[in-house]
């Protein structure tokens, strides 16, 4: 069973719902999730945010953090994930668990952050918590490393709830 099917698994049999904001993946983190049989009855669904000002626009992240830092920095992966939840909240129950990537898969750097900087941010409830990756490859490796880091870490939070 791969990683994405145990975590599909674990979010129905916990009976929880899953939420995706991403960015530099452009989908992938979604797609890979559907993937397996089952998934819709605990993905609702994904926001492709890939221009930075639909970061804005769309997910509500905040203006000021994005003119400062850019897209590619913790609290931007923090707010993605935890609004997504209620953007795509069905019935007016917001997605249990958000989850959100955002970064820079090259080849060029973005915002003065190199390629391979990616933040991953987790919200499980009112705990949110973010991880910085560093990662190496071509553009569809760094993103597909992204993918399966996403999938391990809300895992591992899941497995330490």
């Amino acid at each position: 069973m791969t990683a994405s099917e145990n975590l599909i698994r674990s979010l129905i049999e916990r009976k929880l719902t899953v939420a995706v904001a991403e960015s530099l993946t452009g989908g992938l983190l979604t797609a890979e999730l559907i993937d397996t049989p089952g998934a819709s009855a605990t993905v609702l669904g994904g926001i492709v945010a890939y221009n930075t000002q639909l970061k804005q626009s769309i997910l509500g992240v905040d203006a000021a953090i994005l003119n400062v830092h850019g897209a590619v920095h913790p609290d931007v992966a923090i707010q993605m994930a935890v609004r997504v939840r209620e953007i795509l909240a069905v019935g007016g129950m917001p997605a249990d668990v958000g989850i959100a990537a955002t970064g820079v898969a090259g080849p060029d750097s973005q915002d003065g952050q190199e390629p391979g900087t990616v933040y991953v941010a987790v919200a499980i409830g009112p705990d949110v918590r973010v991880t910085r990756l560093s990662l190496s490859g071509s553009r569809n490796e760094i993103r597909s490393a992204v993918v399966a880091a996403a999938v391990d870490l809300v895992l591992q939070r899941l497995e330490n709830q």
